[in-house]
């Protein structure tokens, strides 16, 4: 094995590199390449690096995938490294490892084990027991951890890392600048607001993430935001296992509610959004086809006109169009005349049910692990495909009936701000147009219904009987 005409391979690999110096990986180097000099290889052909990647994990490493080409390809006659551990821990990795070293006579080299010969079958019984001990003190390894993780988990404790988004350091004291932000993003959020406002608004009050101190995107935001521990919860794997000892900054109503309408795989594109810049655009509908009318420029004066947005495809028949601004102010009398009632609070603000969010989340659960199972089913054989679709089609239907719940029960009507005021229409007059829209989407419906040409009596064009306003649903 001391054949200096042999070609030798380095290959170096650590698990964690919590700095990224590479200290681990060029301290094995070192070690490795002491080894040669005193065994007398001159001719390293190439140093393989792995760094920062398990052996155990399964992910791809790409050096070591690159060296067993190149001992298939007899490029080498050696391999050093700096234990077998560095090498596999997997019995299926080791076997394919023995199956290509064994019949082109490529020995392995440890600085901490010594040599261990493939081509005998004494060195390939050495090689497995190693790669045995190898991957059972992995496996105790990752055992004792996962332990003392579930035991910090199950007395709520903070686990330690990256300092979180709204709290100290030390993971348990609310850093109130950062706090505020999540409380009032969740409001926003239950409050019908889009997302990306929430992000605007964030980066214009200067803050940044906790960790990479850059700007809010739609991910970094949507991650915050539905964090269990927003609610004084802690999570272990995506599920709830109970109350955490850190402060909640919102209580678990509202951040189920906001898991609820981020995390719908439905939500359908905000019709509140920042950039609407008329009240009725994508909510005011079309009598011919029920489609959402839009406001573009019409005719040569620029006016503003709401058309359909599927009038190209109309077959035979004509899609409606309406003056923008008069349509507005139009439906903003309804909707003010309305909200000015006696009644406006028993009709637009009814009483919420009492829900039970702690229940709703543990059915959610359930049904997961039910799902689970019925797979596991259908892999034994115990049950058949079509049987597992019907099956989940009831489950997919049970699970957005519970995420509503959530969501409805979380959801702050836009009219509580106006209902009861003393002078509605001035309270009207005062909000900007987000708020008007959200109003509007939960009173009215409104749709505009084809009219005759020309100008109508006293000499206007708009028919007010043309427009047919209905509550919206509950």
């Amino acid at each position: 094995m001391g054949n200096p005409a042999r070609r030798v391979a380095i290959y170096v690999r650590i698990s964690r590199d919590r700095t990224g110096a590479n200290v681990g990986v060029e301290r094995q180097e070192r070690e490795c390449r002491e080894v040669a000099e005193r065994t007398g290889w001159s001719e390293i052909v190439e140093v393989y690096v792995d760094n920062d990647l398990s052996a155990y994990s399964g992910k791809p490493r790409p050096a070591y995938r690159r060296m067993v080409a190149d001992v298939a390809a007899d490029r080498i006659d050696t391999v050093l490294c700096w234990h077998t551990d560095r090498l596999h821990r997997s019995p299926i990795e080791l076997e394919e490892w023995i199956s290509v070293c064994e019949p082109r006579n490529v020995d392995v080299h440890t600085v901490k084990a010594g040599p261990i010969d493939l081509a005998t079958p004494a060195g390939r019984m050495v090689a497995r027991q190693l790669g045995a001990v190898a991957r059972y003190e992995s496996e105790h390894r990752s055992e004792r951890v996962t332990a003392g993780m579930l035991e910090v988990a199950q007395k709520g404790w903070f686990r330690g890392g990256a300092r979180p988004f709204g709290f100290e350091a030390d993971g348990m004291t609310i850093r109130t600048s950062e706090a505020s932000l999540i409380k009032s993003g969740s409001r926003a959020i239950l409050d019908g607001k889009s997302l990306r406002s929430v992000v605007m608004a964030w980066n214009k009050a200067g803050a940044v993430t906790a960790v990479a101190g850059q700007l809010w995107s739609i991910k970094t935001t949507s991650d915050v935001l539905t964090r269990a521990r927003n609610a004084g919860l802690i999570e272990r794997r995506g599920v709830v296992i109970g109350p955490a000892a850190w402060p909640a900054i919102v209580n678990e109503t509202e951040w189920r509610g906001v898991v609820a309408i981020l995390r719908d795989p439905g939500r359908r594109t905000n019709y509140s959004s920042t950039k609407a810049r008329w009240l009725g655009s994508n909510l005011y509908r079309c009598g011919v086809c029920g489609g959402r009318l839009t406001v573009s420029t019409a005719g040569s004066a620029g006016g503003k006109s709401y058309r359909c947005k599927d009038a190209a495809s109309a077959a035979g028949g004509r899609h409606v169009s309406r003056d923008a601004p008069q349509l507005d102010q139009f439906v903003e009398e309804v909707l003010i005349t309305k909200l000015s009632l006696p009644d406006a609070i028993e009709v637009f603000q009814p009483e919420k049910p009492v829900i039970n969010a702690q229940e709703i989340t543990d059915k959610l659960a359930t049904i997961s692990a039910e799902r689970d199972e019925l797979g596991k089913k259908l892999g034994r054989g115990e049950i058949t495909l079509t049987m597992l679709n019907a099956a989940n089609d009831g489950y997919a239907k049970r699970e957005r009936e519970l995420q509503d719940a959530l969501t409805k029960a979380a959801t702050i009507n836009p009219v509580h701000e106006i209902i009861g005021a003393q002078d509605v229409r001035s309270h009207w007059e005062g909000l900007d147009l987000h708020r008007r829209r959200a109003i509007l989407e939960t009173v009215l419906i409104v749709t505009v219904m084809p009219a005759p040409r020309g100008q109508l009596r006293g000499g206007t064009y708009f028919d007010p009987d043309s427009i047919r306003i209905e509550p919206a649903p509950a």
